[in-house]
């Protein structure tokens, strides 16, 4: 979304409103916060009217009484306003953060249920900055803007009031002296909006950037980007670090000008306070002026402090504008199925199915195949042959555009998504491993699956040993992405994953294309066991691994271009045969 649209929604009261919906379910607390903000205005001008008492009448008539009756009062209302700002500040916090932790878990469900399009063309940096650090300025619109803002009107209001019952002539004074800050307020405030859209903008950039250098830092090094990936660094951090410096500049003209607006007006209060007493004989009525003093500083620095909440309030409200726009994000598979299926035997048909990326450019051109239950079929051909397509349709991370899908004669599309993948088990060529142990990343913290479990399908599988032999075996911490294992060990890793989930149909991708030849016997081992009994889909890099396959279609630019058993195949003399003997051919000469 443009900078110009983010700016003209930064107050749409649409938004405020939505933004506040999700405050209803602690309306006791949002409603208990405005009634503590009342009376921190009511406690803050009591402080100047007992002063103009004390000066006035106490200290003027020597009596001591009054004077400790006044100092008494006076201890009373400051006690109530801390105990009145703590609730405020307590509770305000309280109440942005439940609403912000209820708008995360909203959000981080809405990504978990996108379609992978949705990820393919999203910077991973960015949505991780709608997830954190925007959510944080969605809380500060509670905890240190809309309320604080309310709070301090609530003062202003107060405070000129009672100024006006003091001595109408000097509020008057004063109040002439407030259009200049005002002017000061509102441009100050259109010049902040842009400046911290900026901001939000470049933390994501920032962000975006950090995330996937760290991600690909094999690369980096390997490819001697360092100094090129600095030099982009550079450049993007000098353009966050200009986004902040025009809101520092833009505060360092704005406060200096409150202040001289302050002091002027205090200068006026004292001239003309003077006067007036002076002017009626006596001086009766300093306490007025020392009144004023105190009212002057309740009518200025909230006023002052209203322009940087409200800066906070309009970062919050930049912050919401990107985050509902992505919970108002349509691109989710349609989980209308009512298929549920406790066990299926894993019969599979592709019927004429097509299927694009992108609307232009179609990757799968009338694909039709049947796999029997417990077939293993393997598929193979040339890289961007559509291969790796299939499996992504066939566990629906992407919709088809024509033709069926069927598992034991049901359309995929009739299954719940959550019972259709619950039988469906994938080892993918690159595996992905999360910051836990070897047995988190295997149950995937699945309370049914026990350690017993675990250790007994490992067994089974032949890769107990390799565990077993790791410093605290299947509590070792494999950390990030398990780069504590090799791509071998963590291909086994994935391997017992997939087996303990007993699923009813199998997939493997290119499983064995980039491990060691230890790993390699292995993982063949685990592949014969997982593969036993069950209906298998294996996508193959190395034709020599497939060999015993039930069936083997060979894939050419999105289409079926053979199909049959390896013998089959090899005498047929086709695009197989060819694909073969060129790799044997180049096995042989290494």
């Amino acid at each position: 979304m443009s900078t110009e649209k983010e700016m003209g929604k930064a107050f749409d009261m649409r938004l405020f409103k939505r933004v506040f919906e999700h405050a209803r379910p602690y309306r006791i607390i949002f409603y208990g916060v405005a009634f503590v903000a009342i009376f921190l205005a009511a406690f803050a001008v009591f402080t100047p009217i007992l002063v103009r008492e004390i000066i006035n009448n106490a200290l003027d008539n020597k009596d001591s009484y009054q004077l400790l009756v006044a100092v008494l009062a006076m201890a009373g209302v400051l006690l109530g306003q801390v105990i009145c700002q703590l609730a405020f500040n307590y509770y305000a916090n309280l109440l942005g953060e439940s609403v912000i932790k209820d708008i995360r878990i909203r959000l981080f469900k809405k990504m978990m249920g996108f379609k992978m399009t949705y990820f393919d063309k999203s910077s991973i940096g960015v949505l991780v900055t709608r997830a954190v650090a925007d959510m944080q300025r969605i809380g500060e619109i509670f905890s240190q803007g809309f309320f604080v803002i309310v709070a301090d009107l609530l003062k202003m209001v107060s405070g000129a009031i009672v100024m006006l019952i003091i001595n109408w002539k000097l509020a008057l004074i004063v109040f002439a002296v407030l259009p200049v800050i005002l002017i000061a307020t509102r441009l100050f405030q259109q010049a902040m909006k842009v400046a911290f859209i900026e901001v939000r903008a470049q933390v994501a950039n920032l962000n975006s950037f950090v995330q996937e250098r760290l991600a690909g830092m094999k690369i980096v090094q390997l490819f001697n980007r360092e100094e090129i990936e600095k030099e982009k660094f550079r450049v993007i951090n000098e353009k966050h670090q200009n986004a902040w410096l025009k809101t520092v500049w833009y505060n360092s003209i704005f406060f200096p000008v409150a202040e001289i607006s302050y002091s002027i007006g205090i200068g006026l209060v004292v001239y003309f306070g003077v006067i007036q007493n002076i002017e009626s004989a006596q001086l009766n009525d300093v306490g007025s002026i020392f009144a004023f003093f105190f009212l002057m500083d309740l009518l200025f620095r909230p006023l002052r402090q209203i322009a940087d909440k409200f800066n906070t309030l309009q970062m919050g409200m930049v912050a919401a504008n990107r985050v509902f726009n992505i919970l108002d994000t349509e691109s989710r598979i349609a989980d209308e199925g009512t298929v549920e299926l406790p066990k299926v035997k894993g019969n599979i048909k592709f019927a004429d199915v097509r299927f694009g990326y992108s609307k232009d450019e179609e990757v799968l051109h009338g694909i039709s195949f049947d796999v029997k239950a417990g077939e293993t079929v393997a598929i193979v051909g040339a890289t961007g042959a559509g291969k790796s397509t299939i499996i992504n349709l066939l566990n629906r991370f992407y919709e088809i555009d024509s033709g069926h899908i069927l598992i034991d004669g049901i359309n995929i599309k009739d299954f719940t998504l959550q019972s259709l993948r619950s039988h469906i088990a994938i080892v993918l060529q690159d595996v992905f491993l999360f910051a836990d142990t070897i047995a988190n990343n295997i149950s995937l913290q699945d309370s049914t699956v026990t350690l017993e479990d675990i250790e007994k399908a490992a067994k089974q599988i032949g890769v107990h040993e390799f565990i077993s032999s790791l410093p605290g075996g299947y509590a070792y911490n494999v950390k990030e992405r398990g780069t504590m294992l090799s791509s071998g060990q963590r291909q086994l890793i994935a391997f017992l994953r997939a087996y303990v989930s007993n699923p009813s149909i199998l997939i493997l991708d290119e499983a064995t294309s980039s491990v060691d030849t230890y790993s390699e016997q292995l993982i063949q081992q685990a592949t014969e066991k997982i593969t036993e009994g069950r209906t298998s889909i294996i996508i193959a890099h190395r034709l020599a691994t497939i060999k015993k396959a039930d069936k083997i279609l060979v894939m050419d630019a999105g289409r079926i271009v053979e199909m049959g058993t390896h013998k089959e195949l090899l005498r047929n003399d086709g695009y197989y045969s060819d694909l073969y003997e060129a790799q044997f051919m180049a096995e042989e000469v290494a």
